[in-house]
Parts: structure tokens; sequence; C-alpha cells
């Protein structure tokens, strides 16, 4: 069997697993090929789910909802330390932030384009019935929920308001 087959079963093989089961297979991958940033980047992941599944009161493996919740707000603590980074002039904390950012962006579901966030909004504005400005917030409730993990929660807030003003 070659190389490009093994990989391939390997990586069908993961779209089956749980993300924990799948980060701990991506951990050996980028020890085995000494990729320090990747490594690090993945033990951070691994680290947070392990967090989430001893907290108090919780017993056996996250859903595939909780574990979103995590890669995203993971995601938005890199992006966060990323625009510090930027303002203090650090390019060499700003790169691994990056770095890190996008291969924690792998293990989440496509963003939705400007244009895409803008009909899903428009179809909960519509199902929800909300009229204008002062329904902000039961619009931004379902939008949250629906939308989780496909758009940040600052676009959506904008989108939101833009549309429900016009």
């Amino acid at each position: 069997m070659g190389i490009f087959t093994a990989l391939y079963r390997y990586n069908t093989k993961l779209k089956l697993m749980s993300l924990k089961q799948r980060i701990e297979g991506e951990i050996k991958s980028a020890m085995l090929a000494r990729d320090k940033v990747r490594l690090t980047a993945l033990r951070a992941i691994k680290s947070l789910i392990l967090l989430e599944e001893t907290k108090e009161g919780f017993s056996g493996e996250l859903s595939a909802e909780e574990e979103l919740k995590v890669l995203t707000k993971s995601a938005k603590q890199r992006k966060d330390s990323a625009e510090i980074y930027e303002k203090q002039n650090r390019a060499d904390l700003l790169e691994v932030e990056l770095a890190e950012l996008a291969i924690i962006q792998e293990f989440l579901p496509k963003a939705l384009s400007t244009e895409e966030l803008a009909q899903a909004i428009q179809s909960i504005i519509a199902s929800s019935g909300a009229t204008g400005p002062k329904d902000m917030g039961k619009v931004m409730g379902l939008a949250s929920k629906e939308l989780a993990g496909k758009a940040d929660g600052k676009a959506i807030s904008e989108q939101v308001k833009l549309l429900l003003t016009n």
C-alpha cells in the first residue's frame, strides 16, 4: 500500500472519530513530523477538552456542540491575543498566535461569508417575527445558537443590528 493510500484511509477514519480522538491522532503526527507549533496548538486544544470533561458535575465525553464551543473559544482567544500583539508590534508572538489559530480553524466548520451570514440572519428575523431594533436580543439569542461556530459573535451582532435598523 502506498503512502498516499495510507494517508487517505487515515484521514477518512479521522472524520468518523470524536474531536478528542482526532486531536490525539494529530498530536502523534505532529510529534513524528517534529512540528512544534502544531504540537503546541493541538496540545492546547486537548487540554481544553480534558478540562471541560473533568468539570464538576460532568461525566462522559463532550457532545459535538460542546466540542465546537471549546474550539470557538480557543480560536477567539488566539484572535484577541493576535490583535494585542499586533498593536504592540510583537511580530514574533503574533506569528505564533496566527499559526495556532490556523491549526484550530482546521477543526472548525467553514465560516459563513458576509452574504451567507446576512441571508441566515434574514431568515431568523423572518421566523422570529422581529420588527425592529427592540427585538435585537431575541434575534441575537436565536442567531447565536443557530450560527455557533459558523460566524463570529461580533459579526452576527453587527449584521443583526444592520438588518433590524433597515
